[in-house]
C-alpha cells in the first residue's frame, strides 16, 4: 500500500492520503510503515510528534529510509526530534530569505521579481534579453487593452457588456478560449501595470477560512491550506514598466467599476433562493442555480445545473442532468428540522468536537519553558555586557533563543485559545436542553434569512444524482440513517470524515 500526497504541503495534517493512512492504522490494518524521511511525514515538529505518538499507540513500527538507526533507543529518538526541528527551521528560513530578497529586488525596480506579464505584455527573462528582465509590449493585445479602458471609462459599459461585445467580435483569450471571464476583465481593468506602475506584493498568503463546497473540478481537500489575500497599499512595491493607457483613463475606469459595483449591491438584497450555494451536480460537479419561471401568480422556482448552459462553454453543454423543482426546498428544510429535533445527536457531535487534539505540552509546561527562555536571554545579555561573549557569538545564540521563544509563545497562545473555546462551549452543553427546546419552538416562525443561516450551519453540500438527492451534513448522522420521506432524499451511508469537522 502506498500513501502519496503529491502537490500537498507537509505543513498541514489535512492531506487525503495521510487521512486514509491514519484511518487504516486506527482500524488495525498496518503493522509497519516505511517513510522516506521525517520531513516527508510532516514539516512541523509538533505535527510529527503527534503522528508518531498516534502510530505508537496502535503498535505500528515506523521505519525511516534515510535514518541510520531504526531502534527505539533514546539516541534514535533524539536524532529524530532534531531532524524534525531542523526541517521546520529550514523551511521557515528559506521562506524568510526568499521574501526579503524579492522585496529588495522590487525596491530596486527589477521586473524579474514579477515572474510573468499580464495581457498586453510579454515577459522577457534576463536570459533572453541583455541580462535584465523586462516587459515587452505586444501590439495586438495592447490595442485590445486600450479599447477595454475606453469602453468602460468613456462609454460606461459594464463587465457583462464587455463579455458580450468581445464574444460578438470573436476575440479569443490568451489561452485561446472563445469566452472571456468577468473576473479576468475586472482584474485587467484594476491592474496598475497598464498605466506604468506594476506592483509587487499585492497579495499575502493567509490560512484558508472558507468552508464552502469546492468548485467544479477541484479536490474535496484543497491542495493548499493558504490562499492569497489583498494587502494594504503601503506594503506594495512599485516597479516601472511601459504604460499602455494614461493615468486619467485608468482612474476613470476604476471609478466606473466602483459605481457599477455600488449599483449592483443596491439591486441585490441577498440570496434569492433557499438552497443557493448548497446544491451541486453529482455528475459533472457544477453548481445548481436557482431560477424563476412563469408570469403573474403562476410563477414557480426550479434549480438547474450550470453544466447544461451552452453559452458558458462555447456553445456546447457538458452535462445532461435534469432540473429539480422548488419542492426540494421544503424537503431539505423538513429533513434539517428532523435533525434539530434530535438533541441527543447534536449533543454527541458537539461533545466530540470539544475533545481537543493532542498539542504537545500543556499550558503549565509551556509557561515554564517561556520563563526559562526569557531568563536565558537575559543571562546572554549580561554575559555580552560584561565582555564574556563576543558580538558574533551573542547574536547567533540570542537569535536561536528568540526563535524558540517565539514558537513557545505561539503554542501557548493556541493552547489558551483552545481551552477558552472549550470553556465557552461547555456552558452551552450545560444548558443544552434549553437551547434545543428554544430552537425547536421557533422552527415554524423562522424567516427566509434565518432558514438560510441554519441550512449553511448544518449542511455542507447537497448532491443531485439522477433520481436521488444526497444531503452531506456537517454533523455526522447515525450509520445508515435515511430520511423517512422516501428514496429521493437520503443521507450518505458513510459520511466523509472531512465533512464532520
Amino acid at each position: 500500500m502506498r500513501f502519496l500526497d503529491d502537490g500537498y504541503s507537509g505543513t498541514t495534517l489535512h492531506r487525503p492520503a495521510l487521512e486514509r493512512l491514519r484511518d487504516l492504522i486506527h482500524a488495525g490494518g498496518v503493522d509497519r510503515l516505511y517513510v522516506h524521511s521525517p520531513d516527508r511525514l510532516a514539516r512541523k515538529f509538533v505535527h510529527q510528534a503527534i503522528l508518531l505518538e498516534e502510530f505508537d499507540r496502535q503498535r505500528v513500527e515506523v521505519v525511516f529510509a534515510t535514518s541510520p538507526q531504526s531502534d527505539a533507543s533514546p539516541e534514535s529518538n533524539l536524532l529524530l526530534q532534531l531532524q524534525g526541528m531542523i526541517a521546520e527551521y529550514e523551511r521557515e528560513k528559506i521562506l524568510e530569505r526568499t521574501r526579503r530578497g524579492r522585496r529588495f529586488k522590487a525596491r530596486q525596480g527589477y521586473v524579474s521579481v514579477l515572474g510573468h506579464a499580464p495581457y498586453g505584455y510579454r515577459y522577457v527573462s534576463k536570459f533572453e534579453g541583455d541580462g535584465e528582465a523586462r516587459y515587452e509590449v505586444v501590439e495586438d493585445e495592447a490595442g485590445l487593452v486600450r479599447e477595454l479602458f475606453r469602453w468602460v471609462a468613456l462609454e460606461g459599459l459594464s463587465l457583462t457588456a464587455l463579455v458580450r461585445r468581445l464574444a460578438e467580435r470573436q476575440v479569443p483569450t490568451r489561452k485561446g478560449r472563445t469566452r472571456w471571464d468577468k473576473a479576468t476583465l475586472r482584474g485587467m481593468l484594476m491592474n496598475p501595470a497598464y498605466h506604468g506602475e506594476a506592483q509587487w506584493g499585492k497579495t499575502r498568503l493567509e490560512p484558508r477560512t472558507s468552508t464552502r463546497r469546492p468548485s467544479r473540478g477541484q479536490p474535496e481537500v484543497p491542495r493548499r491550506h493558504q490562499v492569497p489575500r489583498p494587502t494594504a497599499a503601503p506594503e506594495r512595491e512599485c516597479i516601472a514598466v511601459p504604460a499602455l493607457v494614461g493615468k486619467d483613463l485608468f482612474d476613470a475606469a476604476g471609478e466606473r467599476l466602483a459605481e457599477n459595483r455600488l449599483h449592483q449591491r443596491e439591486r441585490q438584497s441577498g440570496a434569492t433562493y433557499l438552497l443557493s450555494g448548497l446544491l451541486v451536480c453529482g455528475r459533472c460537479g457544477a453548481a445548481y442555480c436557482g431560477r424563476r419561471h412563469g408570469t403573474g401568480t403562476k410563477r414557480y422556482v426550479y434549480y438547474r445545473c450550470l453544466g447544461t448552459d451552452k453559452y458558458r462553454n462555447g456553445g456546447e453543454s457538458w452535462c445532461r442532468s435534469a432540473a429539480v423543482t422548488g419542492a426540494l426546498e421544503n424537503e431539505v428544510w423538513a429533513d434539517v428540522c428532523e435533525l434539530i429535533q434530535n438533541p441527543e445527536r447534536l449533543r454527541m457531535e458537539l461533545e466530540r468536537r470539544l475533545n481537543p487534539e493532542p498539542t504537545g505540552d500543556d499550558r503549565e509546561s509551556l509557561r515554564g519553558s517561556i520563563a526559562r527562555l526569557k531568563r536565558q536571554l537575559a543571562r546572554l545579555l549580561d554575559l555580552y555586557e560584561t565582555g564574556y561573549l563576543e558580538k558574533e557569538e551573542f547574536v547567533s545564540r540570542a537569535q536561536r533563543v528568540k526563535e524558540r521563544l517565539t514558537r513557545e509563545e505561539r503554542a501557548y497562545g493556541q493552547r489558551t485559545q483552545a481551552e477558552q473555546f472549550a470553556k465557552d462551549h461547555a456552558e452551552l452543553l450545560a444548558d443544552f436542553e434549553t437551547f434545543t427546546s428554544r430552537l425547536k419552538t421557533g422552527l415554524e416562525a423562522m424567516d427566509f434569512a434565518t432558514k438560510r443561516k441554519i441550512l449553511q450551519l448544518f449542511i455542507k453540500r447537497i448532491e443531485v444524482r439522477d433520481e436521488e438527492v444526497h444531503i452531506v451534513y456537517k454533523v455526522q448522522p447515525h450509520p445508515r440513517a435515511h430520511s423517512t420521506r422516501g428514496d429521493n432524499l437520503q443521507h450518505p451511508l458513510k459520511p466523509l470524515r472531512e465533512t464532520t469537522g
